[in-house]
């Protein structure tokens, strides 16, 4: 090959390697070396009429690629002078065609490429209507495994949305959906349609579950094994790209929640080093533990410290913020990203991990090179000292009361659960930014807060939580006190319609966390199911639209039955109040002055002559007072 000849028309179906693997190899003193522009997977040459395959795979004897192109016929590839590398260049293609091809490893291993956009699973994709994924390739007759594909004639996407500004982090309201339980058809075209439905809410930001290709059809996608390929279940590529151009027209940032703590045992890289003798990857593996690092590990552990795992880390996150111009990551188990071993003891996992920090703090820095306002989310639940660390530089921490939430809403205070909700407050965790936490009452790894409404709701005389419209309102009082403390926020997917199936059952099981749940979308007929969505949209509109709840000036009482919120700004000022306890309540209310007090959900005005101002709450009452009235 000559070497002009390879500089000509290089474009890559992958994206650009973003640097070197670097590992304990012998090298290859005969070898020959990549040409240089090609890339991690198919790099494209000759207008699409050859490309170049290129595999990171030290250690090996022998890899050969075999394709429609070759009749499945293996071709061998070169190995480069470092040993880690094997490439080599296929000519005479047609642009115009999809091709599907695999890896054979030292004679007998077939896997995909890893950094393949497109996977072709014999076993699932019969189960992809065609009104999903048009034109789906038909899986090649007489192959077996996953199989990967490139084509440079694939149709390419317009951007419609060239500009757009995302939410000030700490104004940000994230609204969590899992396609499969949210729209029937679980397509980014169905999710695309109701983009209204979303925005009426008033929601800045929607945040989809994994996306990128998982095991099975029918997940919640945190079984990934294929970290480049979008998974076809949800569409096709450009069906995700005009999704994400058609939330930024409305003004809607795209979050996506990615694993990178672990993969699965269909994984090519899991199964390029993998010992059978102990069923775990080998201990020559460039990027997983032999063993998992912590209690709560599923899968197969990626190795964060080294140089082969944070190379791949980096360039999954550079191929999604770059080709599908997404705003932000939610960073699975991001607490997982060790290599201290705490075995199954939780609070050594959780303890102070300086390791872990580094780690972390150089993601940060590699994905904010790219994109200085991208959203850095991580689900973290370690030590405040720890996490303090890493929100103080930009990363907003994932934070869960739903717990505290579930029993101030059932109205408990006892033994079993605190109803103390004051972790809602960033400076509860020692955070010095309003941006730092995203605090949430709902999530899909917990229960339904109206499920456990109307299971163990609490009552006094006529008074019953337990009762749906009862249950209903208490929900409204949980988002009026969720969305008045600082910060982002994140609402999951119904919430803001009393969604009360449990977490646990399904649409065929009473027992199956997993399994897909009833898309319950005649809720909104109900109406005090629909007044809950009103007072979540408005809630989640003043929040956004008035600057005194982006306030570092504030004072909060949230452990009594009583619970009280302060703002104070230089525009205005906020008293929330609330009854949640299932009996009256005598309030004395300190207000920040005397004078008239706008009732933002009744409309009225008190007149509070003196301080503190007494009032009688009935169980379940609230108010969200102002001194001006707040927009919306």
């Amino acid at each position: 090959m000559l070497a002009g000849i390879m500089l000509v028309s290089i474009t890559s179906c992958k994206k650009p390697s973003s640097g070197n693997n670097t590992g304990n190899v012998t090298g290859n003193q005969n070898g020959v070396d990549p040409p240089t522009g090609s890339t991690d997977g198919v790099t494209f040459i000759n207008s699409g009429k050859s490309v170049i395959f290129n595999l990171y795979a030290p250690s090996k004897t022998s890899v050969a690629v075999m394709g429609e192109f070759t009749n499945w016929a293996p071709t061998a590839m070169k190995n480069s002078k470092d040993g880690t590398r094997w490439w080599v260049q296929v000519d005479n293609l047609d642009p115009s065609k999809e091709y599907a091809y695999q890896y054979l490893i030292d004679g007998s291993l077939k896997v995909g490429d890893p950094y393949t956009n497109k996977v072709l699973d014999p076993a699932n994709d019969p189960g992809i209507p065609s009104s999903v994924y048009p034109n789906l390739k038909p899986y090649p007759s007489g192959q077996t495994g996953i199989l990967s594909t490139f084509w440079y004639g694939a149709p390419k996407y317009t951007w419609k949305t060239t500009s757009f500004t995302r939410a000030d982090p700490k104004n940000l309201v994230i609204y969590e959906v899992l396609p499969r339980d949210f729209v029937a058809t679980h397509s980014y075209q169905t999710l695309t349609d109701t983009l209204s439905y979303m925005a009426n809410l008033g929601v800045n930001a929607i945040e989809l579950m994994p996306i990128n290709e998982f095991e099975g059809n029918d997940s919640w996608g945190y079984n990934s094994n294929y970290m480049f390929a979008l998974d076809k279940y949800y569409g096709t590529p450009n069906a995700y790209k005009a999704f994400v151009d058609a939330c930024h027209a409305r003004g809607i940032a795209v979050i996506q929640d990615i694993v990178l703590e672990d993969q699965f045992g269909t994984s090519p890289m899991v199964q390029m080093y993998w010992n059978a003798s102990t069923n775990a990857p080998a201990a020559n593996s460039p990027w997983f533990d032999q063993t998992n690092m912590h209690p709560d590990a599923v899968g197969y552990q990626l190795n964060h410290e080294s140089a082969a795992t944070k190379y791949f880390t980096q360039n999954v996150m550079k191929y999604w913020m770059t080709e599908y111009k997404i705003d932000g990551f939610r960073f699975d188990e991001a607490k997982g990203y060790t290599q201290t071993n705490s075995g199954n003891d939780e609070g050594a996992w959780a303890a102070y991990d300086a390791s872990r920090v580094a780690i972390w703090e150089g993601y940060n820095n590699y994905m904010k090179s790219i994109d200085p306002k991208f959203y850095v989310i991580l689900e973290y639940f370690a030590v405040n000292q720890e996490e303090s660390i890493l929100a103080n530089q930009g990363m907003m921490m994932w934070t869960n009361l739903s717990t505290p939430g579930e029993q101030a809403l059932m109205s408990y205070n006892d033994s079993g659960g605190s109803w103390d909700i004051s972790g809602l407050f960033y400076d509860q965790y020692g955070f010095t930014a309003p941006y730092s936490l995203i605090a949430y009452f709902e999530s899909h790894d917990q229960e339904r807060l109206q499920f456990k409404n109307g299971m163990y709701g609490n009552s006094s005389g006529s008074y019953n939580v337990k009762t749906l419209a009862t249950g209903l309102a208490r929900d409204e009082m949980g988002a009026v006190f969720m969305f008045s403390s600082p910060g982002p926020k994140m609402v999951w997917e119904f919430g803001e319609l009393g969604y009360d199936i449990s977490i646990n059952a399904s649409i065929t099981s009473s027992n199956d966390k997993l399994g897909d749940k009833p898309i319950l979308w005649n809720y909104q007929t109900d109406p005090n199911r629909h007044h809950l969505y009103q007072v979540y949209s408005r809630m989640i509109r003043m929040k956004i639209k008035n600057p005194v709840f982006t306030t570092t000036t504030f004072t909060y009482n949230l452990t009594g039955a009583v619970k009280f919120i302060q703002l104070l700004s230089a525009t205005n000022n906020v008293e929330v109040v609330g009854n949640f306890d299932v009996v009256p309540q005598n309030a004395s209310i300190s207000f920040p002055s005397a004078g008239s007090w706008y009732d933002n959900f009744t409309g009225n005005i008190i007149n509070v002559a003196s301080l503190p101002y007494a009032m009688t709450l009935a169980p379940g009452e609230y108010h969200l007072f102002s001194k001006t009235k707040l927009t919306y």
